[in-house]
């Protein structure tokens, strides 16, 4: 009685969350988004209960999950990759993977920037779809792919990249994960000065955009000097 409580009030927030923003949907789309909605909130409500990952923000609410999607939304059509990673429902951008990642974001007046660390399973990564990491698999590496890197009106370096960065960092060194990720080659350079990254393979196109992508591998274990002094000071980590 007390699941079928939570899901009813979940479908109810999704709900009046969708009318709140104008969104029209279908009641299956509803459904499934309601059941997505559901197991990130549990997924990441779980990371807090069992790792040190005080002080991390963890999207736990439905709120907190619906703003994060619409902003996934906005950014992916001004930028093109909508084609690629489409809408669950208009104006939302979520799958179902969104069920066994830590979805982190950052917030002032509103969400302004997230990203998601999707945690290894039988499902495999999105990134599997493109190129294997199955190799990176057999070297016992525990791996989660770092997605949807969203920033709003992302001119320059904004607060928001180093929160998430952090954030990010912390959870991937609290659960023992190395992350892999699609990257571009103008982020490679800045992405190197973390430490512990290495450049694996060349993926020619990314599925149906047609640009080049390099797929990367962070091992949080090797972090640098420059990292620990930029995104960790004053913080104790292992």
């Amino acid at each position: 009685m007390k699941n079928l409580n939570r899901e009813t009030s979940i479908s109810f927030q999704v709900n009046y969350l969708l009318k709140k923003y104008n969104i029209e949907a279908r009641l299956e789309d509803i459904e499934k988004l309601s059941k997505i909605i559901k197991n990130s909130i549990e997924f990441n409500k779980k990371l807090y209960e069992i790792g040190s990952l005080e002080g991390v923000s963890l999207a736990t609410t439905v709120e907190d999950l619906m703003e994060i999607f619409a902003l996934r939304s906005k950014v992916y059509e001004e930028i093109g990759f909508l084609v690629e990673f489409p809408e669950g429902i208009n104006g939302l951008d979520y799958d179902e993977y969104d069920e066994h990642s830590a979805i982190v974001y950052s917030r002032r007046e509103g969400i302004t920037g997230t990203c998601r660390l999707i945690f290894d399973s039988d499902k495999k990564l999105p990134i599997d779809k493109h190129i294997s990491v199955d190799y990176l698999r057999n070297q016992n590496l525990n791996l989660a792919e770092s997605s949807r890197v969203i920033i709003k009106d992302s001119d320059g370096l904004k607060p928001e990249f180093k929160l998430l960065t952090k954030d990010s960092y912390r959870i991937l060194n609290a659960y023992n994960l190395s992350a892999v990720s699609a990257t571009t080659q103008e982020h490679i350079k800045l992405y190197h000065n973390f430490g512990g990254l290495s450049v694996e393979k060349k993926i020619k196109n990314y599925g149906k955009i047609p640009r080049e992508f390099f797929l990367t591998l962070w091992k949080t274990t090797e972090i640098s000097p420059f990292f620990r002094r930029v995104f960790l000071r004053n913080l104790k980590v292992g």
